[in-house]
């Protein structure tokens, strides 16, 4: 079996952008494998397909901050120790960071990475044994598809996107365990309502209004969260609506689940949104702040709806719309 190293990082929507690439490799190449580094807190996610077989998590931003501890220290070594017992045909930096390129230095096999003007730090080009030409142009899925398609010798012209991960049966395990301490409706959506940046959020009396629309179709609304004031926010919006309940801190796999059992997504510029599109799910994602266009959810059935600008500020126009999914 030909045993090949990603090194993909971070962030939650870049490391849910690899995935298609690694079902393109499958289909293409026989008997290929791979495993995945990854930050601990996204480690979930390259588990999720069928052809990573090992994930070796890293913590470089937790590290970074306490460089004098024994703790970072052992830890770091015993992350030298894992990454070091594999002999790699092949070790891929589609991350592109002079971070990610140090990182893929400490395995064994050939490095390959964007060349210097393909690359978000063109330093990191000059770290790699190969290097391939990726148009910037591109969307971030696509810029994964072809760095692995460019190095492992294929096209992926005549290939379907497919992120590989619908028929993982943890998504419903993980959501039948949550089933025995929460009550999940039959019929629901997902509001992503957190997002990393105040400019990038919704005010929260559009997010009232919205789920007044969707309660009135007789859906219920999940409200995820995952710091204390997204939890006060969605406390809040659960408070004003009769079908709208805060799920529990959840991991990133039971999330998943739900998401690919609603009825339709909503969110914000956030990773899950890219878990949504992942599944194929009808859904709207928000761009107040950013442009979708590089970076934004990409579906094989572009069922999910990207809007940018001020148009994502139109409570009117996206109530209308989800009202048309629904």
């Amino acid at each position: 079996m030909l045993k090949h190293l990603i090194i993909k990082t971070s962030s939650l929507g870049d490391v849910v952008h690899m995935l298609p690439a690694i079902t393109d490799a499958a289909t293409m190449v026989p008997n290929i494998s791979f495993d995945w580094v990854v930050e601990k807190g996204f480690a979930e996610i390259p588990a999720w397909h069928p052809s990573i077989k090992k994930v070796i998590s890293v913590e470089i931003r937790k590290w970074r901050k306490q460089l004098l501890k024994q703790t970072t220290r052992t830890e770091f070594k015993a992350f030298k120790t894992d990454i070091q017992q594999t002999q790699y045909e092949k070790v891929i930096d589609s991350q592109g960071l002079i971070k990610s390129a140090f990182i893929a230095r400490y395995a064994k096999g050939e490095r390959w990475g964007y060349d210097k003007n393909s690359i978000t730090e063109s330093l990191a080009s000059n770290l790699y044994h190969h290097t391939v030409a990726v148009p910037f142009k591109e969307h971030a899925v696509t810029r994964n598809r072809l760095i692995l398609a460019k190095t492992l010798g294929y096209s992926i012209e005549t290939l379907e996107l497919d992120y590989g991960i619908a028929s993982n049966p943890s998504f419903q395990n993980e959501i039948t365990n949550l089933s025995e301490t929460f009550d999940i409706p039959n019929r629901y959506i997902i509001a992503l309502h957190g997002t990393s940046r105040k400019d990038k959020e919704w005010p929260i009396e559009h997010w009232d209004r919205f789920i007044k629309v969707v309660e009135a179709t007789n859906t219920s609304v999940l409200l995820p969260w995952g710091n204390k004031e997204e939890q006060a926010r969605a406390n809040a919006l659960a408070e004003k609506n009769n079908k709208t309940f805060v799920l529990p801190r959840s991991s990133l796999t039971t999330l998943a689940g739900l998401i690919r059992n609603a009825s339709a997504v909503i969110g914000m510029d956030t990773g899950l949104m890219h878990v949504a599109a992942a599944f194929n799910k009808k859904g709207i994602a928000l761009y107040p702040a950013t442009q979708p266009e590089l970076t934004g959810v990409l579906s094989a059935t572009q069922s999910i709806e990207s809007i940018g600008g001020d148009d994502a500020l139109d409570a009117d126009a996206i109530n209308a719309k989800m009202l048309a999914l629904l």
